[in-house]
């Protein structure tokens, strides 16, 4: 008899016990999921959430874990608002470039629908129609490869390329405008240097380079290409003998769009040297720039060796 009683004693205290330790967890978890869901409620509403970092239990190492996540989003959402505001500037950049060719070729065409107008009339504005059409294609075609590179969908296929045809490949391409402004072009470039690029942009960064140095040189000047190696970089260096740069306008060079005060009444839209620079730091390289006006500027291209 005393056999069951103490049987019948120990069941119910194992089920006191057990009763127990299941109210204690179910508050614990309840209080988890409170926490849990006060943390989750402020990360969705982009609050910086209270994260509790206890002892080594449960509850501080899933806390670790929700503050790292949080610390991924958060820095993803930065991203995507740094990105949202890029392309907010680029659309409304494109917006006002855009807008003076298209102004001028609307007006044009009114212009050129009249009866009244005269044959040699009628001549002189299909040439400005078509000299404003040839600006908007250029100038769409510099925003995409600009798009392009901002938004990172551009793969640059670095090899191990000779300067003396990156050079040769920027120097085709302007021969007819410096020939024209009776530039004479002098090249020094030693066989034998390498850099380690993309062939086919970082030519176009050197024409652009090259194709500011015949703009903003004067008739019967001159532009002095050469090469250079140092023990981490390739150097092409493009020198002009134009008014030179400002000091407090070197670094401002390179923004989009950016066209100095000095230079306003020369024909360009400012994106040249914007896309210069951002080819080459893609790839690893940089450009410097020298000058001390009146005496004209030195840009230098630098590429790594490998």
């Amino acid at each position: 008899m005393i056999w069951v009683i103490i049987i019948s004693a120990l069941v119910f205290i194992s089920a006191i016990i057990i009763i127990c330790v299941n109210i204690y967890y179910r508050r614990k978890i309840s209080a988890f999921s409170r926490e849990l869901c006060f943390i989750l409620d402020d990360m969705t509403a982009e609050k910086i959430p209270d994260f509790t970092i206890t002892e080594d239990t449960l509850d501080g190492k899933i806390n670790v874990k929700l503050k790292r996540l949080y610390e991924i989003l958060g820095g993803k959402t930065e991203q995507s608002k740094r990105d949202k505001l890029k392309m907010q500037s680029l659309v409304s950049d494109i917006s006002h470039q855009v807008k003076t060719p298209s102004a001028n070729l609307k007006m044009y065409m009114q212009i050129l629908s009249r009866q009244d107008i005269d044959e040699e009339k009628r001549r002189g504005f299909l040439n400005l129609s078509a000299a404003q059409a040839e600006k908007l294609e250029f100038l769409m075609q510099a925003l995409v490869k600009m798009s392009r590179l901002e938004t990172g969908i551009i793969s640059f296929n670095k090899e191990k390329f000779s300067v003396t045809e990156i050079i040769a490949v920027g120097l085709a391409q302007i021969a007819l405008t410096a020939e024209d402004k009776n530039i004479n072009v002098r090249v020094d470039c030693p066989d034998g240097i390498f850099m380690y690029c993309d062939k086919k942009w970082t030519a176009e960064a050197v024409f652009n380079i090259l194709d500011n140095a015949v703009k903003y040189t004067p008739k019967n000047g001159f532009i002095a290409v050469s090469a250079d190696v140092n023990e981490f970089y390739a150097q092409i260096k493009i020198k002009d003998s134009g008014a030179g740069i400002s000091e407090s306008e070197q670094a401002k060079i390179f923004g989009r769009f950016y066209r100095s005060e000095t230079v306003k009444n020369t024909e360009g839209l400012g994106i040249g040297l914007f896309l210069s620079r951002n080819i080459i730091s893609e790839q690893g390289g940089f450009i410097l720039v020298k000058s001390e006006p009146p005496d004209g500027a030195e840009f230098i291209v630098n590429m790594p060796l490998e």
